[in-house]
């Protein structure tokens, strides 16, 4: 029997993995695997209930890495990390996304001489000052096996050099699980939810989600940022689930969002699952939130000048809008007068793709 290091970070990544631990357990006499959890970023709400939603283990490994600058958080997983694959000796370490933690463990992974695996392989933004940008370029140069989640993944890292063996178009884990939490809804009490008391308020609405740090670290961009959703929230009442580094900026550059701003705190998956879904708008800068809108059908607004997820502006319902503020507002009237971009789920984004990537990965290991 092989055994597979699951690695992951912070809470988008667990939401990855999610899906390929069911997939796992349902072929267990094929493969063991351990669950690791670097800490890179801490998050409170990451409690029993957190792992209970997502119906997977508590990690066998906690590294605690926590904040810091890249380098030092790079370094502090690449050893504790090295540790731990001493210790247990795997077949294949399965990496997902593209954090410091991603790049890290694949490295060790590597000088170790043990087998790697990267879902969400062959993303690229095409900007270098993205950090996410150099963690993605690095995992692929060293990487056995790509999982891809869209077409433009694959013309990558053909592109890179990659061998056509190696990678593997399959879907979007991601996705997987959004359609696995979205029926979990369909038979919970909504009543038991926070997010449902926060929806009973509002007819209609929109949601806001805001981190990236070249948007909220800048005082002119985002001050730029909060002009657009000023105006659009005299259009369309907004609840905005504010980042901590988000809502410190905002009180350190001495920026007001309005009223008509509903200001919350980071939510639980589910709950924010359930707070968006029936949204008429999302504006975001993150990079899952542009695949999972796509995936349900919703309109999104990126505030960025670039996307790594080009299929859902291609074929998706995502339209990049950068910063400036009248683009902003002009691709919001449009949605709110019923003119806004419609969009088809991509290939394979139909929930199977971790059963996909488990089984490749059987075939390989010689499981």
């Amino acid at each position: 029997m092989k055994k597979i290091l699951l690695v992951a970070g912070a809470r988008p990544n667990f939401m990855k993995i999610a899906p390929i631990i069911r997939a796992l357990q349902k072929r267990a006499e094929l493969s063991e695997f351990r669950l690791v959890h670097t800490g890179q970023h801490y998050d409170r709400e990451m409690s029993d209930v957190f792992f209970d939603e997502l119906e997977i283990p508590k990690p066998d490994h906690y590294l605690e890495v926590g904040s810091g600058s890249h380098a030092e958080q790079t370094a502090k997983v690449m050893v504790r990390f090295e540790t731990v694959c001493k210790d247990e000796l795997p077949d294949l370490v399965l990496v997902v996304g593209d954090i410091n933690s991603t790049l890290a463990c694949s490295i060790v992974a590597k000088k170790l001489n043990i087998k790697l695996a990267h879902v969400e392989a062959g993303l690229r933004s095409g900007d270098m000052t993205m950090p996410e940008e150099i963690n993605r370029i690095v995992t692929d140069s060293i990487s056995d096996y790509f999982f891809v989640t869209e077409k433009s993944g694959v013309e990558n890292l053909l592109a890179e050099g990659k061998e056509q063996s190696a990678i593997f178009f399959v879907g979007h884990v991601m996705i997987d699980n959004l359609f696995h939490q979205v029926e979990k809804l369909k038979h919970h009490s909504a009543d038991t939810l926070p997010s449902q008391r926060i929806k009973s308020r509002y007819s209609e609405y929109g949601v806001i989600t805001l981190h990236r740090p070249s948007n909220v670290d800048s005082r002119e961009t985002l001050e730029n940022l909060v002009d657009a959703i000023t105006r659009i929230a005299t259009r369309l009442p907004l609840i905005f689930p504010i980042h901590p580094r988000t809502q410190a900026n905002l009180n350190t550059f001495g920026i007001e969002l309005p009223g008509s701003v509903l200001t919350i705190k980071p939510q639980p998956y589910m709950d924010f699952l359930n707070l968006f879904k029936d949204a008429r708008l999302i504006l975001t800068d993150s990079g899952g939130l542009q695949e999972e809108t796509t995936a349900l059908g919703l309109p999104c607004l990126t505030l960025r000048e670039n996307t790594e997820r080009p299929i859902t502006v291609e074929e998706g319902t995502n339209v990049v809008v950068g910063t400036d503020p009248s683009r902003i507002f002009d691709e919001a009237e449009r949605i709110l007068q019923g003119q806004g971009k419609t969009g088809k789920r991509p290939k394979l984004w139909d929930g199977a793709a971790a059963k996909r990537i488990v089984a490749i990965l059987s075939e390989r290991l010689g499981s």
